[in-house]
C-alpha cells in the first residue's frame, strides 16, 4: 500500500491541470463521504447527568441561584 508520502510525490509530478482535475475529484469524495455521515439528535442527551440531579428539587434549586445573584 502507497504511503501518503509517496503519493504526494505521484501529485507533485503531474500537470497544474491533473492537480486541479485530481482535487476537484478529491473534493467530491469528501463531500459525497459527509453527506453519509449521520447527523446527530438533541434527544441523544436526554438523561445525561440524571445521577447528579437526582433528589433536587429544581425550583429550590433555581431560587438559590436566584438569591446568589444578589450577593
Amino acid at each position: 500500500m502507497a504511503t501518503y508520502q509517496d503519493i504526494r510525490r505521484q501529485v507533485e509530478n503531474l500537470t497544474p491541470n491533473e492537480q486541479l482535475r485530481l482535487l476537484e475529484e478529491l473534493a467530491g469524495i469528501v463531500r459525497h463521504r459527509m453527506l453519509l455521515k449521520p447527523k446527530r439528535s438533541i434527544m441523544e442527551l436526554e438523561g445525561l447527568g440524571k445521577k447528579t440531579w437526582y433528589g433536587i428539587d429544581a425550583q429550590e434549586y433555581v431560587n438559590q441561584e436566584r438569591t446568589s445573584w444578589n450577593g
